[in-house]
């Protein structure tokens, strides 16, 4: 049985982030679709044509509150949940197609920093929809809704998801979530993910 999928107007969106209106992004969506769209997933967190574009521009200003980001994107094909993460702040995305994204809670994280799928939910955001993804929701990458695959534009705090120095110590079991640089990560077993991730989710490796 797949997961429910609800749409982005609906109440419960509200606890994992909110759809952000008043922005020009059709300069954005047209230069989406020069970017590679694989039979997988590929993310990549910082592009220049994207970055230099008034809108991201304005969005750092504004949306960031004039804090440094980078604009990349994660595109490709998927249906699966495969693993969380969350930062330290919110994510912009924007649909450059039609997408559904799954979310859960980081206050439903255990005490051992295991998760139970069963807690999330998704939504299908339309293409040309910004939503903020709050910096306590747990998501990973896009779902396709059609068989051409997802274009997702991905905005964050510059630096994040880039390589991460390997940490002196670990103060606590939380360091062992630290995947990249501004992103903790639960995996599920059935994830397919490197053998350096970290393993915590519990329940069904959600499928839309």
């Amino acid at each position: 049985m797949g997961i429910e999928i609800k749409p982005v107007t609906d109440p419960a969106f509200g606890a994992y982030g909110k759809i952000v209106t008043g922005y020009e992004i059709g300069d954005l969506l047209k230069k989406m679709e020069e970017t590679p769209l694989p039979e997988d997933v590929i993310y990549v967190a910082s592009v220049q044509e994207l970055e230099e574009l008034s809108v991201s521009k304005e969005m750092e200003k504004n949306l960031y509150g004039q804090m440094p980001i980078q604009v990349g994107f994660c595109n490709g094909h998927n249906k699966k949940l495969n693993a969380a993460e969350y930062h330290r702040n919110s994510e912009i995305n924007i649909a450059a197609t039609d997408l559904v994204l799954i979310l859960g809670k980081q206050q439903d994280i255990t005490p051992e920093y295991t998760y139970d799928s069963g807690n999330m939910e998704a939504f299908l955001i339309p293409r040309g929809t910004v939503v903020e993804v709050y910096a306590t929701t747990l998501h990973y990458a896009p779902c396709h809704t059609q068989e051409g695959g997802f274009r997702c534009v991905v905005i964050l705090p510059q630096g994040t998801n880039t390589d991460l120095t390997p940490l002196d110590k670990t103060v606590n079991k939380e360091d062992k979530l630290l995947f990249a640089k501004n992103k903790w990560l639960i995996g599920h077993e059935e994830g397919g993910l490197p053998k350096e991730a970290y393993i915590g989710i519990t329940g069904e490796n959600l499928s839309i």
